[in-house]
């Protein structure tokens, strides 16, 4: 079970890089970027591996994230600057799509950096104060932190001097308030991940045994 766990948190890394340059609209005044329908589930992701696994295997998951942005990143500039064939028309639409601006970037692997660790740590601080119980205060509280400071540090690092900073706070209120809301409406598939992963381990242990 962690073994797709892991595959599924950098499947989604790797789609919410992608899915960035998409941005979509909840009403006149909110705009967001389409990756933020799919890296909210991240979170989720670490914290079962937290409560299941510990503390170190997710650290480890955030690492091997981080790691893996780092070589697709540069595997996507290396496609972008590959000659392209004489028949390929589409070359200006691959680089629109795959080649993010430095900042944005930049951006986006310190605030994946910072916030995933410290919902790792966040929610084992929880986790040693309550022991196996509420499971649903740890999820919701180290996600919602870690949210905002992902939704902070991203936006400030991507768009700070873009645009006023009545505009740059409004952002990152619309953008936190939509990872708020997703937090607290996935607690259900944390309970949900976390049995199976138990199940998953106690059937491993015994056919080792």
């Amino acid at each position: 079970m962690l073994l797709y766990l892991n595959g599924a948190f950098v499947g989604l890394l790797i789609l919410s890089n992608i899915l960035a340059v998409k941005l979509f609209s909840i009403s006149e005044w909110a705009v967001l970027p389409a990756a933020v329908i799919v890296y909210v589930f991240t979170f989720p992701i670490t914290d079962t591996i937290a409560e299941v696994y510990g503390k170190e295997a997710a650290r480890q998951t955030v690492m091997a994230g981080f790691i893996t942005q780092l070589a697709a990143l540069a595997f996507i500039f290396a496609a972008i600057h590959l000659p392209s064939a004489p028949f390929f028309a589409d070359q200006a639409a691959f680089e629109s799509i795959f080649s993010a601006g430095f900042r944005v970037t930049l951006a986006s692997l310190v605030s994946y950096f910072i916030s995933q660790n410290l919902d790792v740590t966040i929610f084992h601080k929880l986790k040693a104060r309550n022991g196996e119980s509420k499971l649903w205060l740890r999820n919701n509280a180290s996600t919602m932190v870690s949210q905002l400071a992902d939704t902070t540090i991203f936006i400030t690092i991507a768009f700070y001097g873009t645009m006023p900073l009545s505009a740059l706070g409004a952002m990152i209120l619309t953008q936190y308030a939509f990872k708020w809301v997703v937090a607290a409406a996935d607690t259900p598939l944390v309970y949900l991940l976390v049995k199976l992963a138990r199940r998953s381990k106690t059937a491993a242990q015994k056919s080792f045994a």
